[in-house]
């Protein structure tokens, strides 16, 4: 045997097979990372993150005020570098999950799913009680199951949704309703009524673009009606909410002040640390913070932020025009669903337009949980949406998938 006809050995360290020069290092994997993310959607993301600093900083001193006692006073800016470090953590957590590839990233976010699930059914048992709800497990760290679980659910039901191609005799629609049922109940026994609305919004939102029949869009339609009806009846909390909000009232009146807040900056606001309103909200920094952007600084940089989410949507579905594959298109919608619809319930709230649903402005808002949460959340969808931009794609047919059932 001739030395041109020797068969490869690898040396120590290599591979079997593989040749040292043929492996990838972690920088070649960066580059590949780079150049398949959607570096325009990750660009809006960093905008939001950066005006959120600062909408904390600017409503820290209020918040910090409000809850400092004679014992303990929590300096001004206290919210703030929490806010910095859940963010460092979140930025961590969103750009590890976004170098996932689009198959790990689904089985992660299963994964992700069934720990949540567990963990929401101990919340009521062991969970801790805050203003009367029981939202958070301390497990040496204080965690909120329901925020994590946002993420994985609209992955869970983009997969069992996804299962119809392979088999359209596969009830699809009844098992990601079961699965919604299921989430509804654990939320309620909190209760958490604002984020039962949004996953059921979101399940909605999957189900339509799975292309359900018509005739289930009522009874679809008639269930959330029940289920509100329901909510007003047996859950005080709502009840009262929803009542303020039509009728007005006093026991539930941090809507009025969030609105006259907005409304104090004018146009241009009345500048940085000189707002005098944000002082008497409830939540300054994480529910009413859009109102505190509106006093600090005006009604044009409230606009600007509504056109930072506005632009995140659109991205996102400019992104899915040419995709064709399914589970990645209701995967991210549902992920887009899950964030656009949270800022659209809290700025409606801020705007009187919508009752008090206790929720946080995503990307902006202070938060623990919610914060690293809501990263994961942009990590997954940068992860689904990844793309060989030297690869052409055939077009999804959506009016040949809606008018065969291929969808559904």
């Amino acid at each position: 045997m001739n030395a041109g006809s020797r068969p490869y050995i690898p040396g120590p360290g290599e591979r079997t097979g593989r040749p040292a020069s043929a492996r990838r290092d972690r920088r070649t994997e960066i580059r590949i990372w780079w150049r398949e993310i959607d570096r325009t959607l990750l660009f809006i993301v960093l905008l939001l993150m950066t005006f959120g600093s600062l909408a904390v900083a600017v409503a820290s001193p209020a918040s910090a005020h409000r809850l400092s006692t004679s014992a303990v006073k929590l300096p001004d800016l206290h919210f703030f570098w929490m806010h910095l470090r859940w963010q460092f953590l979140g930025l961590i957590a969103m750009i590890s999950v976004s170098m996932l590839p689009r198959e790990v990233a689904r089985r992660t976010g299963i994964l992700l799913g069934a720990a949540m699930l567990v963990l929401l059914v101990l919340v009521p048992l062991v969970g801790s009680e805050v203003n009367g709800a029981k939202r958070w497990l301390k497990l040496g760290l204080t965690i909120q199951p329901s925020e994590f679980l946002k993420p994985a659910f609209a992955i869970g039901l983009a997969w069992i949704l996804s299962w119809r191609l392979r088999d359209h005799n596969l009830p699809v629609v009844a098992i990601s309703g079961g699965v919604m049922a299921l989430v509804g109940v654990l939320l309620m026994l909190q209760p958490d009524f604002g984020s039962t609305i949004l996953f059921a919004g979101v399940w909605f939102v999957l189900i339509l673009l799975s292309g359900i029949p018509v005739k289930r869009m009522g009874w679809l339609m008639g269930v959330g009606v029940a289920g509100l009806t329901a909510a007003y009846f047996l859950y005080d909390n709502a009840r009262h909410r929803i009542d303020a909000f039509l009728g007005g009232g006093t026991a539930f009146d941090q809507v009025d002040l969030a609105s006259r807040a907005l409304l104090a900056g004018g146009w241009t606001g009345s500048g940085m640390w000189l707002g005098v309103r944000k002082m008497s909200l409830p939540e300054a920094h994480t529910d009413y913070i859009f109102s505190v952007i509106g006093e600090e600084f005006g009604l044009l940089a409230c606009g600007l932020v509504v056109l930072l989410y506005l632009a995140f949507t659109v991205r996102v579905l400019v992104r899915l025009v040419d995709e064709e594959d399914l589970f990645t298109i209701l995967a991210a919608a549902g992920l887009t669903a899950q964030i656009g619809g949270q800022a659209f319930i809290n700025i409606l709230v801020n705007l009187q337009l919508f009752p008090s649903k206790g929720m946080t402005l995503p990307l902006i808002s202070y938060g623990g949980s919610s914060t690293v949460a809501l990263c994961l959340t942009v990590g997954f969808l940068l992860a689904i949406t990844r793309r060989n931009p030297f690869l052409s794609r055939e077009k999804f047919d959506w009016k040949h998938a809606l008018s065969t059932g291929d969808m559904a």
